[in-house]
């Protein structure tokens, strides 16, 4: 199962960064237009994304979907919390300064725009720093957002 989910992941990936590609997130003008209020662009596309997927996702959750994994679809809820927020306050800082998220940066990267390698190692940082910081807190290590299940411990799907 392990190489099927790597193909599949791949594949959604590389078709994630066409469609980021297509849509010019990938270039640094198209961000900081639109954080400086100059330009809806972005803004319109992620409501458009946000508008599109929660109604299919809570259709494909009450009608209990087996995903491609065998596993029931079912979507994490959690309450607002202080740490969502100051992440929120981090991420957004990130991606203004950067003019560029995750996904965007590889996308830079493979366009061959040298300033998405100075984005992507500066992700790495912070992924270094985040596991430092919860290995300094932590009781027991966890995978993903440490809020929800641990993947080692709790099959796909359950």
């Amino acid at each position: 199962m392990g190489n099927r989910m790597n193909l599949v992941g791949g594949l959604f990936g590389a078709g994630f960064g066409f469609v980021l590609a297509a849509a010019r997130l990938h270039e640094y003008d198209t961000i900081h237009e639109t954080l400086k209020f100059e330009s809806p662009y972005v803004f319109g596309l992620m409501g458009f994304a946000i508008g599109i997927s929660l109604p299919l996702l809570w259709i494909l959750e009450r009608r209990q979907v087996e995903t491609v994994y065998g596993g029931r679809l079912t979507l994490s809820r959690s309450r607002i919390e202080r740490h969502h927020i100051v992440g929120g306050a981090l991420f957004g800082a990130g991606w203004s300064i950067a003019g560029t998220c995750p996904a965007p940066a590889l996308a830079m990267l493979s366009s061959g725009a040298t300033y998405g390698a100075v984005a992507v190692v500066g992700l790495f940082i912070g992924l270094w720093l985040r596991d430092r910081q919860v290995a300094a807190g932590a009781t027991t290590p966890s995978i993903g957002d440490g809020e929800h299940r641990d993947l080692r411990t709790t099959p796909l799907g359950s």
